[in-house]
Formats: structure tokens, C-alpha cells, sequence
């Protein structure tokens, strides 16, 4: 299987796209350096043999692999960790503590999973969720650092977007990993150069005080870029940070304003998230149409809206 979208930054950084769902979605980000790999977020099981073959064009084994960082355990980003630690005998993977005892087990997350989208669905998407041995998981809180080839790594615990959600910066090149907790910037949205950017809000653990706390925490460290796991390198970080609190509390507000009645109020805040957005891409100045727009982020509208109403009735 060979990986069709790839983009190589400086600084031995790869971006591959990890075949969830359609192209462009998920990415798998790839650090090579003196020899040495590390990779951040996994995809899914399907997403494993594109990773190896990646390396392979490169003259790089699995062995070779010291590293696999999951930013939090959603099956989009962990759920093919297990697989890939399978193929890479010397990889250690590295885990919010949070996070780790579903990857040493992952029955009750495949359970959840399974719950929501259907066996069927579940393994078309995500194939086999396959455990890592608890020898094999380090757990990385807070302030948790790394050294690996000439640089260092270092964890901060991210919540807003998962309570189980680190980022991680990379000193060589001044970069966070950020999973889920800096929003979704699809490259389709690119326009005059400029990313558009809104968040995720999906179930069950979305919590907006926090992940606003989290998007000034990643712009107080400067860094020179972000690397998101939905698509890929954005810079311009003060300007997207602050679209992404915009739209954190429109989003919220939204919510409050949504009918009480549950199948009412998810049909009618994924339609309002999507006119919010139409207008913010109409904005920004994109040329696309309002169908090929939500054509785009229907599954966001749709998982956004789910986390935001569990929000007002749980959080």
C-alpha cells in the first residue's frame, strides 16, 4: 500500500495522510532523524501498511522506529497503535496517563466505538484494535520530556478537546504535535495561502473553559508552527488562535440557544454550525460552493453537534 498524500516540511518532518475516511482528513506525521523515526498519531489498522512503505521508499526498517506518540486515544489517531507497534519490535509508545490503560486494553473502547457507528461501519473504518503490552507504554503527564535523536520532546496535558489529550513539542524545530486540541484546518480551505481553521467539539469530553485554556497555553510557547492531526502544518498562529476562541464561544452559544428536545436540537445545531461556518469560508474569502462546504464537514457538523449537546446536558 502506498501513501499517495505526502508533504515533507524541514526539520525531517513528514506529513501522510492516513487513508481514514477520505483523503486529506487524517494525518500521520513522521520525524526522521539521524536514522532514527519517531511517529505521531497512528490512523487506523488500514493505515499501517502505508506507514512501513513509506519508510521502506526511504531505506528505513521498523526497526528502526523508537517512537510512537499518540496525542489521545480516538480511534482516528490510536487505533492503529497496536498494529504498528506489532511491525516496530524496538518502538516504545508513548500515552497520556489517562489514555494508556485503553491502549494496554482497548475492550471498552472498542465497545464505545462499536455503540455509535455499528460493528459493520466500526471495522470498515477502524479495522482490528490490536492491545500493546504494558511493558511496552510509557505514560507521559505534564511536563514529561524526552530525549531522542539530538532533540527533545517534551508533553503538556492539552484537555478541552479529550481529558486524555497531551501535545508535544519538538525542540529542534519549535513545534507542537497538536491532535485535536488547535481545531481542524482542512487544506481544501486554503485560500491566498491563509489556512481556515474551526474547532472540534466532539463527544464525550469536550469542555470549552479548558480548551480555551489550551489554545493560549500553545500560543504563549511561540512556537513556529503546529502540526494538526486534520490536516498538516499551519502557521499564522496568532490569527488562528484567535478564530478558534471566536468560534469556541459561538459554538457554545449556539448550544444554549438549541430546542430542548434531543433529536430536534442535534438537527437543528449541526444546520446552524454549518450556516456559522458558510458564512466564515464566505469570509475568508473561498470559492468554493455551499454544498461542496458542508459536503466537506459533514461528519464534524455531525460529531460537533453530538459533543456540544452532550456538554449542556453533562458537562
Amino acid at each position: 500500500m502506498l501513501v499517495e498524500n505526502i508533504v515533507t516540511y524541514p526539520d525531517g518532518i513528514h506529513t501522510l495522510d492516513s487513508g481514514y475516511v477520505r483523503s486529506g482528513l487524517a494525518a500521520i506525521h513522521v520525524l526522521i532523524r539521524a536514522g532514527r523515526v519517531a511517529i505521531v498519531d497512528t490512523g487506523t489498522f488500514h493505515s499501517v501498511p502505508g506507514v512501513l512503505a513509506f519508510l521502506e521508499e526511504r531505506g528505513l526498517t521498523a526497526e528502526v522506529v523508537d517512537l510512537v506518540l499518540v496525542t489521545h486515544v480516538h480511534l482516528d489517531h490510536a487505533g492503529g497503535a497496536g498494529r504498528l507497534m506489532q511491525c516496530c519490535p524496538n518502538a516504545r509508545l508513548v500515552v497520556h496517563p489517562r489514555g494508556a490503560r485503553h491502549m494496554i486494553d482497548p475492550s471498552r473502547l472498542v465497545a464505545g466505538t462499536t455503540v455509535v457507528y455499528g460493528e459493520a461501519a466500526f471495522h470498515a473504518l477502524y479495522g482490528e484494535i490490536v492491545p500493546v503490552a504494558a511493558e511496552r507504554v510509557i505514560e507521559a503527564g505534564e511536563g514529561f520530556s524526552l530525549d531522542w535523536a539530538g532533540t527533545t520532546l517534551t508533553f503538556l496535558d492539552t484537555p478541552g478537546h479529550a481529558r486524555h489529550h497531551y501535545c508535544v513539542h519538538e525542540r529542534h524545530a519549535n513545534v507542537f504535535f497538536t491532535g485535536d486540541c488547535f481545531g481542524i484546518s482542512y487544506r481544501e480551505f486554503d485560500t491566498d495561502g491563509r489556512a481556515f481553521i474551526f474547532p472540534t467539539t466532539t463527544p464525550v469530553q469536550f469542555d470549552p473553559s479548558a480548551a480555551h485554556a489550551t489554545l493560549d497555553r500553545l500560543l504563549a510557547s511561540s512556537p513556529s508552527a503546529l502540526f494538526l492531526t486534520h490536516w498538516g502544518r499551519v502557521t499564522e498562529l496568532p490569527r488562528l488562535t484567535a478564530d478558534l476562541h471566536e468560534l469556541l464561544d459561538r459554538f457554545v452559544d449556539l448550544t444554549r440557544s438549541a430546542p430542548d428536545d434531543g433529536e430536534i436540537a442535534q438537527a437543528w445545531l449541526k444546520t446552524a454550525l454549518g450556516d456559522l461556518l458558510w458564512a466564515r469560508l464566505q469570509a475568508h474569502g473561498w470559492l468554493g460552493t455551499q454544498s461542496q462546504a458542508l459536503s466537506l464537514l459533514d461528519n464534524d457538523l455531525e460529531l460537533n453537534a453530538q459533543g456540544l449537546l452532550y456538554w449542556r446536558e453533562y458537562g
